[in-house]
């Protein structure tokens, strides 16, 4: 089984690196720093399973470059492993086309059964996910604002909630000024916010941050 894991993190790439290999002794397993590195190996080779983050600047997030892997080679099964909690990015990442989704304090047997599951062409729904996913079929949708925003807005949105500047946000996510101020624009308009202090509001309300 070959295992390829993206993280900007070294220590946490080198942790699952490790987990993954006592769990699964029998699996080559590689890891990269960003998703650029992350499409150029999904390009280059074939992989049985994809684990990636969501957060991973410069470049395209993990939800993009999820996107990217799924066109390119619709039956690599891609997990995404991210710090955020499911209720933020789990139904994103599924409609991404992620095959799995799991937050970095799931137990090590968790994230080997949710390889071993993925790997056999199934979806693994853990019960946080489950809890999002039916709490969306139910309503319809989560948060309508919210899930109205396009990925990279939403990224631009938690940076904004967060207290960073335009010029902080276009230095982190390498775009220019303008594109920032562009994407803030937008999801302003969409959320029917007049001003930041609106919505670092609605994220503190609503547990984004």
């Amino acid at each position: 089984m070959k295992i390829l894991i993206a993280d900007d993190h070294t220590i946490v790439r080198q942790g699952i690196k490790m987990l993954l290999m006592e769990g699964l002794p029998l699996a080559e397993v590689v890891d990269v720093v960003d998703s650029a590195c992350l499409l150029k190996m999904v390009y280059k080779e074939k992989w049985d399973v994809v684990i990636t983050d969501i957060s991973m600047p410069p470049g395209d997030s993990g939800l993009e470059a999820v996107k990217k892997i799924k066109e390119h080679s619709p039956a690599t099964p891609v997990i995404v492993f991210s710090m955020h909690s499911p209720d933020q990015y789990a139904i994103r990442a599924m409609r991404a086309g992620a095959s799995g989704y799991l937050t970095k304090t799931a137990a090590v047997p968790e994230l080997v059964n949710a390889v071993r599951h993925v790997k056999s062409g199934k979806r693994y729904i853990c019960e946080d996910v489950a809890t999002v996913l039916a709490t969306a079929i139910a309503r319809k949708e989560i948060d309508r604002s919210i899930e109205n925003l396009s990925d990279r807005e939403l990224e631009v949105f938690k940076l904004l909630a967060a207290g960073k500047t335009v010029s902080e946000i276009a230095d982190e996510l390498c775009l220019s000024i303008n594109t920032i101020n562009t994407f803030r624009g937008r999801l302003l308009d969409k959320m029917n916010f007049q001003n930041n202090m609106q919505l670092i509001r609605y994220a503190v309300d609503n547990q984004l941050i």
